[in-house]
């Protein structure tokens, strides 16, 4: 019968599972987008995909940074400048962009069972290990959701899925199930 610490390991994994999974859905969105892609704007009032690249980056960098022993707020950290394009390159933003992902793969590498019930901050405010893990998968499934959806705008009919693709779900499932 599984005890707690397997549940914990078990809940860890999947942590780290969902946060690639994350990453990988927008790095293949992301590599279907030349520098204009990238910082397209569907509006004035829109981000481009590097600016939310830029954003998520830098929350990572801020929560996941001495995650067990500081605020996930940092004090250099300047939200308001993180929606502000002063890239002059897509491999600029690419380079942010990895940065926050081996911060945050790196610190939740390290975790171990004991540490999910610990109690860490943001902005002040108390959260459980489980809890801020779970803030921040939902916060990043968010913006990964907001760059595959601005990606395949912008690329329109040239976009190449990264699901299964319209009216392909009985042939998708058929293969399934001779897998």
């Amino acid at each position: 019968m599984p005890n707690q610490d397997d549940l914990a390991v078990q809940y860890l994994d999947t942590s780290l599972s969902t946060f690639r999974s994350q990453k990988k859905l927008a790095d293949r969105a992301m590599e279907q987008l030349d520098d204009a892609g990238l910082f397209w704007v569907p509006d004035p009032e829109s981000n481009s995909i590097a600016i939310i690249a830029k954003h998520v980056a830098g929350n990572m960098i801020s929560r996941w940074t001495d995650f067990l022993t500081t605020d996930g707020e940092k004090p250099n950290r300047n939200r308001d400048d993180e929606f502000v394009d002063g890239f002059t390159d897509k491999q600029q933003v690419l380079d942010l962009w990895e940065q926050g992902w081996n911060v945050l793969l790196a610190t939740l590498s390290e975790l171990t069972p004991d540490d999910l019930l610990r109690t860490v901050t943001i902005r002040e405010e108390p959260h459980t290990v489980v809890q801020a893990i779970q803030r921040q998968i939902s916060h990043y499934g968010y913006h990964v959701g907001q760059i595959v959806y601005a990606a395949k705008a912008y690329r329109s009919a040239q976009w190449n899925t990264l699901s299964i693709a319209k009216n392909a779900s009985a042939r998708f499932n058929a293969s399934m199930k001779r897998s």
